[in-house]
């Protein structure tokens, strides 16, 4: 897709709030965490993905185009507000995932068919296989009539960073002296913005598990955004975080989940933003994020795809506690 103007659909900025108690838990210090709420952007529940659509559905409006394609996990954030997107704006919306129906009608594509997106299931295929089989959906579509635009796998692109360069921007005007940024790091776009706006030595990028080199993919999208060289080999980015797989609730991720609600009242998910803090805690364990720095952590969201996670669903509902026990 070609430069265009992005289309509004998030509110932004979004605030920064401090996390004092979570910070006490961690091993900062109570004024050293702040939390960037990219859970509240907007439409489809909100979410970082949002700002990427900004741009990519910018373009696929300027191109024409009546209908949205795009891929993913069952549980796919960035399908979710894809659909939400074309709702809004009145466009079709075909989502390519990942799998089999039937599995579950919950978290995330509950919310896919409320906003009436349609449902390709592609089989259990790698990102290549969603690729084709996207470009499939995309024939038949013209076939039809219509015109289709594909939104790239988690709304990652060149184009799509830019959102996340916005998101820099706002950070350094809000916290000024920030030392280092954590984000969950699954498609690259997200952290791309970042490292582009606040340079490599600030992101601290953590693996989801979602591609098998997602440095290579930060460093590929972040590169044509910066005159500042982007090293793939040099950028921070945690890779013991993903245990078992992109979908697997690991014993570390379900204590950040409880420690980020218990603390401060806030609900990660289970593959992003739960990997994501799980990471922060590693790095304040090994010193690589250190208290007396200031810090943010971005919460890109996520909160259908916990109700749609049944082992991270079990571990939320062992916590309730009866009243006199």
């Amino acid at each position: 897709m070609s430069h265009h103007p992005p289309v509004p659909l998030g509110t932004f900025p979004t605030p920064v709030e401090p996390a004092p108690r979570l910070a006490a838990a961690l091993g900062l210090g109570p004024d050293d965490l702040w939390v960037k709420r990219d859970d509240l952007t907007g439409p489809g529940g909100g979410g970082n993905k949002i700002r990427k659509l900004e741009w990519t559905v910018g373009a696929a409006l300027a191109e024409g185009a009546d209908t949205l394609v795009t891929t993913g996990a069952p549980q796919s954030n960035h399908a979710r507000l894809t659909a939400a997107a074309g709702a809004r704006l009145g466009l079709d919306v075909v989502l390519v995932l990942r799998g089999s129906p039937g599995v579950s009608r919950s978290g995330n594509l509950a919310l896919d068919g409320l906003f009436g997106a349609r449902l390709a299931w592609a089989g259990e295929v790698d990102q290549a296989g969603l690729d084709r089989a996207a470009a499939e959906v995309g024939a038949r579509l013209r076939a039809d009539g219509a015109r289709p635009a594909l939104i790239p796998f988690g709304g990652s692109s060149v184009l799509g960073a830019r959102g996340y360069a916005r998101c820099g921007t706002e950070l350094r005007e809000q916290l000024p002296g920030l030392r280092t940024a954590v984000v969950a790091l699954g498609s690259g776009g997200t952290m791309a913005g970042l490292v582009a706006a606040l340079g490599g030595g600030s992101v601290l990028g953590v693996d989801v598990g979602a591609l098998a080199d997602p440095a290579a993919a930060v460093a590929e999208f972040a590169a044509p955004l910066t005159t500042e060289e982007v090293d793939a080999g040099r950028l921070r980015v945690r890779r013991d975080q993903v245990g078992a797989g992109y979908a697997a609730l690991t014993d570390a991720v379900s204590r950040a989940l409880r420690l980020a609600a218990r603390t401060e009242g806030l609900v990660l998910d289970p593959t992003y933003t739960g990997r994501a803090l799980a990471g922060l805690h590693a790095a304040v364990r090994d010193g690589d994020v250190r208290p007396g720095e200031r810090t943010v952590f971005v919460h890109t969201g996520g909160l259908p795809g916990l109700f749609g996670h049944p082992a991270a669903v079990a571990f939320a509902e062992e916590g309730a506690r009866t009243f006199g026990d």
